[in-house]
């Protein structure tokens, strides 16, 4: 076992207490959680989540998932009874046509009807809009670890298994109607609500506000009042298949159901029979919370607004349907940096399944499990994925030498493991930064990849591609779809021959001392310093050595700071034709020995 697994196990255990780990938040709602199932006198703990695969299932969402794992797992590692539960709301209406994802405004035609009835984008190898999007986020979330039991909403309502629900909602219609009016004249704007919370960020996710609102189930959601009355049940017109009906009449006795449609049509249909239809959201969900007997799920913010649905519902699921609401969490905005608030009817907003693409799933776990679901954050894909690989390293070095704090180490352990084992790393991790700087420079050529990798460090070089696996496929896709053409690296392919010719006298002992050594020990021929360790020393040493200082000597000194980025632009002029690139001891390495001799005029 490995020093990091072993203290990863240690964590294991002290998260199996009563009390948790000092500074670990799901410690802490993990022990909330168990306390309420005890009362409750509950054998198996059922945490939720819900995601209305609308659009693109983007990474705001994830925290709607991630939130109930992290907590559900931690029970389990308890040895305590849990399931995560993931309702796919997929017999929710189709509200708009979102932008980016391959469809025009003939898919207007369906808006209105349930979202397995809508059908998928040209080319999907899907059956229905609502298939089609849940797909890559499965797969995102078993690549991650998570595991859930999915509920289709679709196959609940349409197999008859709310049925006795529904039929006991219409007949306590009135005392729903009664609760929903103590909530309708205090009800909060919940774009107020959500531009509330954005001012907490930034313009950006200020300015998105009224968007965060629409659609999220909140205090502007349909509860089912109408001119004819109040009906908490919602049917899908029989010819043309959407909801923009209106029940017109309804018999306690009979179950019998008339209703009329925006196309013309009109019905009876006896609710005993139909299955075809829904009860409104802020019905749907206490009830839900009643029938699979929720303990434990979080909610956004727009949810918990005056008036809106998390707290409407705690009153409708003791009220109404005899259960309780679960514990709830708030969780704020997840956004990407220089994007403004996510929302999935807009399209364009990074996923999981594409945060994988460049983000190891133990990082992409971290993100979420290292910050209180009260917490916001942004997400980066740009240059700050670099120290986003920086931190999670120097994180594995303090958990491998037992020097990382409870709360750090916790948040490791959770982004690294869960209750059924270790999540699969890369055999040989090296710093994301040099991967993705080789890759710029090489553009993807194994061999010569391969050949500056097992270059980096000679005392434990790499074998093969595949140790290096799936962080250098992480680094490729990067540089592929998140570093301009303009910002690659292009090695030249001659000497610059005129820039060569002008340089002066100090800049050319420059170049002689980094390609054949000098007499302080720690400064040998560029051959001879060929390793990743060597040549930052060479590289960093030949300002130093030239000034009287000792070449490893550590010391701030300003003077020669800017002596020293002087001489890297100098280097990097003659080897790219830019004042900047890759670290200068990675990109040596790129361009390796001879063409490294020939472009610097040796």
């Amino acid at each position: 076992m490995t020093d990091t697994a072993r203290n990863a196990d240690t964590v294991a255990a002290s998260a199996g207490t009563d009390r948790g780990i000092d500074g670990d938040w799901v410690s802490r709602l993990a022990d909330e959680v168990v306390v309420e199932a005890k009362r409750r006198g509950m054998d198996t703990i059922v945490c939720a989540s819900g995601i209305s695969p609308s659009g693109p299932v983007h990474l705001g969402n994830l925290r709607e998932v991630i939130t109930p794992h992290l907590v559900a797992d931690e029970i389990k590692r308890r040895g305590i009874a849990c399931e995560h539960i993931m309702s796919w709301d997929d017999y929710d209406r189709f509200r708009k046509v979102p932008f980016g994802v391959g469809v025009d405004e003939s898919w207007n035609q369906h808006i209105g009807k349930p979202l397995t009835s809508v059908p998928p984008p040209p080319g999907s190898a899907h059956d229905s809009w609502a298939e089609h999007f849940k797909a890559p986020l499965v797969d995102a979330l078993t690549r991650m670890g998570i595991d859930f039991r999915g509920i289709s909403q679709t196959q609940q309502y349409t197999s008859g298994a709310y049925r006795e629900q529904i039929l006991h909602a219409m007949r306590e219609r009135a005392h729903i109607d009664e609760v929903l009016g103590r909530y309708r004249t205090k009800a909060a704007d919940p774009a107020a609500v959500v531009a509330g919370q954005a001012k907490k960020l930034d313009a950006d996710q200020e300015a998105a506000a009224a968007e965060a609102a629409e659609g999220s189930g909140a205090a502007s959601e349909d509860d089912g009042t109408a001119a004819t009355g109040y009906y908490p049940y919602k049917p899908y017109c029989d010819i043309c298949q959407r909801d923009t009906t209106t029940v017109t009449a309804y018999d306690d006795e009979t179950t019998a159901l008339t209703y009329t449609c925006a196309c013309g049509h009109g019905r009876t249909v006896l609710l005993s029979e139909s299955n075809h239809g829904k009860l409104v959201w802020k019905v749907d969900w206490p009830m839900r919370w009643a029938y699979e007997g929720v303990v434990f799920e979080p909610s956004g913010v727009d949810h918990q607004s005056p008036g809106s649905s998390f707290v409407v519902g705690g009153q409708l699921v003791r009220e109404i349907f005899g259960g309780e609401r679960p514990v709830g969490p708030m969780y704020a905005f997840v956004g990407i940096k220089g994007m403004a608030k996510m929302s999935s009817s807009k399209g364009g907003v990074p996923t999981p399944a594409e945060a994988l693409e460049i983000m190891e799933p133990a990082i992409l776990r971290w993100l979420y499990a290292r910050r209180k679901p009260s917490q916001s954050f942004d997400i980066s894909f740009g240059q700050e994925i670099q120290r986003l690989y920086d931190e999670w390293d120097a994180l594995v070095r303090k958990v491998t030498g037992d020097s990382a704090q409870p709360g750090d180490l916790a948040a490791y352990q959770r982004a690294s493991s869960t209750a059924a084992g270790e999540l699969a790393r890369t055999p040989h991790p090296l710093p994301f930064r040099t991967l993705a700087s080789v890759v710029d420079i090489t553009t993807g050529h194994d061999d010569q990849t391969l050949r500056i990798l097992s270059e980096l460090d000679p005392e434990d070089p790499l074998e093969s591609l595949d140790e290096a696996r799936p962080r250098l496929t992480c680094a490729e896709n990067w540089v592929d779809t998140q570093v301009a053409a303009e910002d690659r690296t292009r090695v030249r392919v001659e000497p610059d021959a005129e820039l060569l010719s002008g340089v002066g006298e100090s800049e050319r002992e420059e170049l002689r001392v980094l390609l054949e050594g000098h007499a302080d020990p720690a400064l040998p021929r560029l051959e001879d310093a060929w390793s990743l360790d060597g040549l930052t020393t060479q590289v960093y040493g030949v300002p130093k050595v030239l000034r009287g200082i000792e070449a490893d000597a550590k010391l701030r000194d300003p003077e020669l700071s800017k002596a020293q980025r002087e001489f890297f632009k100098l280097v990097y002029r003659l080897l790219i034709g830019k004042e900047t690139g890759p670290r200068l001891p990675t990109l040596l390495l790129a361009v390796g020995l001879d063409r490294t001799k020939a472009l610097l005029g040796h």
